[in-house]
């Protein structure tokens, strides 16, 4: 059994059963009746939209002076000159798609801000071929989040900056959900015909962080709130976690995406077994995390199989920077001397690859020479 990826669970605020239970109901609540309006691309649609894309290879991109997805994003910090950058050393690699984390903090602040910088980012991504795989909700890392100045990294820890969205203030604060719906709406719709965008991701890696079917509800709500928007885009949501306590979960994700998407971190064996299993659904797939040198998850195994497979391939990390993702999960480097094997991530902040071996590899994979 797959351990819970990416994250480490942290302790979160006590809530009794009552409160679970009326949280539960609200969502509920606010769920029901729209379901009918529009429903799951069919099979035949999703595989006709695959078809047109083309083999997708990229990376999950966070330009290398963001610690987090509010920095990548607000305004003092935003910076299209690193990301124009570090793109075209995407495009120079053949890659063409990217899968970017959003946060609704970035849309209460400064909505039209946010709004604005998106599109530019989106621009950048399209003048060097790549499409974008947007993500709303996310379960992994820190709880505790606020606009403004960000945190400096911590030396050798993985995602000292990350952030989790919106994290157990859902289950304090259900009054927040009307919040979290508009923004979702909003953005949704500002981009629901946009071609540079490939897909929404609308929950990464519900459940963790000692979630579990706590997070069911909201995972349920973004996809109402997704079909009410009814983008031309697909909306799916990865599977991570193949333990006995996320079966409620993973069968509303496979039930409810238009294409399904899934992280493996594991050895390529396990990833094929996966893969036979998910080819169960009919419909397209795509790996939107992988790669984890020290668990066996290489480029040089996983990458060649998902292009045989014609899966998505997106890796995790792409430039070493400030989310410190060289290191890995569970083991911090106090001092933050580089580790010898890089845990993620493919190139140095100027350029230079992480192995030569590798960046070869995904170029002969790509076309790129």
């Amino acid at each position: 059994m797959p351990l819970p990826m990416k994250a480490t669970p942290t302790t979160t605020t006590p809530f009794s059963m009552k409160k679970l239970l009326s949280v539960s109901l609200f969502l509920l609540l606010a769920v029901s009746g729209v379901q009918a309006q529009n429903t799951i691309w069919t099979a035949d649609k999703a595989n006709a939209w695959y078809q047109k894309q083309g083999w997708l290879r990229g990376s999950n991109f966070q330009p290398s002076t963001a610690i987090n997805q509010l920095e990548m994003f607000q305004a003092a910090t935003f910076d299209p000159q690193t990301i124009d950058r570090e793109l075209g050393w995407a495009e120079g690699l053949g890659m063409n798609a990217m899968r970017v984390y959003l946060h609704h903090i970035l849309w209460t602040s400064d909505r039209d801000g946010f709004k604005k910088r998106l599109d530019q980012y989106l621009q950048i991504a399209n003048k060097h071929g790549i499409k974008t795989i947007l993500v709303f909700f996310d379960d992994c890392w820190n709880d505790e989040y606020h606009p403004g100045k960000q945190p400096d990294p911590k030396p050798g820890v993985h995602n000292s900056g990350w952030v989790r969205d919106p994290g157990t203030m859902i289950l304090n604060r259900p009054d927040s959900l009307p919040v979290l719906e508009r923004y979702v709406k909003d953005v949704m719709t500002t981009f629901k015909n946009d071609d540079r965008i490939l897909l929404w991701d609308l929950y990464n890696e519900p459940g963790n962080s000692g979630y579990t079917n706590k997070s069911l509800p909201l995972l349920k709500a973004v996809f109402s709130w997704a079909r009410q928007v009814n983008p031309s885009q697909p909306v799916s949501a990865g599977l991570w976690n193949w333990g006995p306590q996320f079966d409620e979960l993973n069968k509303f994700q496979l039930d409810n995406s238009d294409v399904v998407t899934y992280h493996q971190y594991q050895y390529i064996n396990y990833h094929r077994d996966r893969i036979k299993e998910l080819r169960k659904q009919n419909r397209p797939l795509i790996c939107t995390e992988y790669m984890a040198r020290r668990n066996g998850s290489l480029f040089q195994t996983v990458m060649p199989t998902l292009k045989a497979e014609n899966i998505g391939a997106i890796n995790w990390g792409f430039v070493s920077g400030k989310t410190n993702t060289i290191f890995a999960w569970d083991t911090p480097i106090a001092n933050g001397r580089e580790p010898e094997l890089w845990f993620h991530d493919i190139f140095r902040k100027d350029g230079k690859p992480f192995s030569d071996d590798e960046v070869n590899l995904i170029k002969s994979l790509t076309g790129k020479q």
